[in-house]
């Protein structure tokens, strides 16, 4: 594995633990677990996604499962919008993560983006 994956690795991974970090300073009411459901679940999706693309069998696997990644890479950007929208949390990480799942959107994207143009090449 390249030193880019395994520094993916690592950041989606700490995506995910920072996250869990965050919800769980969500009121534990509606829509607070609703809320704390949804965005656990995306963010650390990311990650183990992220890890089963890594391990694809063709191009093709590879392409599919880097599209699911950004997908629940943009999925945790819109809960974690709902969250600061919705006020559910004063926790100072919120902005960051924010960030963070933003970037990640945009990394994964690219990929798909260049695994569809490389799989057109082919």
């Amino acid at each position: 594995m390249s030193d880019q994956a395994d520094r993916l690795k690592e950041r989606t991974f700490r995506f995910a633990l920072d996250v869990i970090e965050l919800t769980r300073t969500l009121p534990l009411d509606e829509p607070g677990s609703t809320v704390r459901r949804q965005l656990t679940r995306a963010a650390t999706s990311v990650g183990a996604n992220y890890r089963a693309a890594c391990r694809a069998r063709s191009h093709a696997d590879f392409t599919s499962r880097i599209s699911v990644v950004a997908e629940e890479a943009d999925e945790a950007v819109y809960w974690l919008d709902v969250t600061a929208g919705a006020t559910l949390t004063q926790a100072s990480a919120l902005e960051k993560l924010q960030q963070e799942a933003r970037e990640l959107t945009a990394i994964f994207s690219r990929a798909v983006g260049t695994a569809r143009q490389n799989a057109q090449r082919r």
